[in-house]
């Protein structure tokens, strides 16, 4: 006859072997760590093996009189390359036509004035616009985490930032401004991506002492997606702008989608499929 062993030997047994499982309490992370991590996911995205990919990118601008009311719509599609981490654009189409010679030196000088404004020198080699959470863009700003939320179905950490307090040097114009913006990041947990991002001016920004102008009001809405694993790119904004150029009062307001994005042929000839 087979004795069987009373129940509650069997559980102070089963106890005892799980007590010598090892353990490992779970990484409870500070909004410090997390924008640490997403920093150097940013620089391992840029410098590590990320297939490149195409798209279009579709921007809408809207000038606007003091009544609020659209006086200028401008409507302008791009198509982007996205090389060993630098994007590089071309201008397709502008109101629905190709661009026009004016067109095509209107956006080398509104490229030329983001270099001057950022204090980037170098031309022709691409801009690192899906790397924007840099190291030094970074150490501008103090970090408080909200909690976790969820964002597009993923788990992500809300964390609030705004300028460090006193305020950093100031050695580019793009300095002024960052030490006057706060606003929220919404961070992916699992890839500490950058999923959202809304950024507003807590007030009046004057460029070179007023002479150029100002700016009083920006709110500016970020949302990015992942297209494959561990690929997000930037795929809707939304701005609204209000300041002064010279002597003019000037409201404008941006939209910009981007949209059939493909893998581009590696290096071997063979060719991804489209996402």
């Amino acid at each position: 006859m087979k004795i069987r062993p009373p129940i509650w030997f069997c559980l102070m047994a089963i106890s005892a072997v799980l007590m010598q499982l090892p353990t490992r309490a779970a990484e409870v992370l500070t909004a410090p760590d997390i924008i640490q991590k997403a920093v150097a996911r940013g620089q391992q995205d840029q410098h590590g093996p990320v297939p490149d990919f195409i798209y279009r990118k579709q921007t809408v601008t809207e000038e606007l009189d003091t009544a609020g009311k659209v006086k200028e719509h401008r409507e302008k599609l791009y198509e982007i390359s996205y090389r060993d981490g630098l994007s590089h654009s071309k201008l397709l189409q502008v109101n629905g036509h190709a661009p026009s010679p004016s067109d095509l030196k209107q956006q080398s000088d509104n490229e030329m004035s983001v270099r001057q404004l950022t204090g980037e020198t170098k031309q022709g080699k691409g801009d690192n616009r899906e790397n924007f959470l840099t190291a030094e863009l970074a150490a501008r700003f103090d970090f408080t985490l909200v909690g976790t939320t969820n964002v597009s179905g993923r788990a992500a950490y809300q964390i609030s930032f705004q300028p460090k307090n006193p305020q950093l040097p100031v050695r580019h114009m793009v300095d002024r401004l960052l030490n006057q913006l706060s606003g929220t990041l919404w961070i992916d947990a699992d890839e500490f991506e950058v999923a959202r991002a809304e950024v507003s001016l807590s007030k009046e920004v004057n460029l070179l002492g007023g002479i150029l102008g100002s700016l009083k009001k920006l709110t500016y809405t970020l949302e990015r997606t992942r297209v494959a694993d561990g690929v997000w790119f930037s795929t809707l904004s939304n701005g609204d702008f209000l300041g002064r150029k010279l002597l003019d009062a000037t409201h404008i307001k941006t939209k910009s989608q981007s949209i059939h994005f493909h893998r581009l042929a590696m290096s071997s000839g063979t060719q991804f499929a489209e996402n």
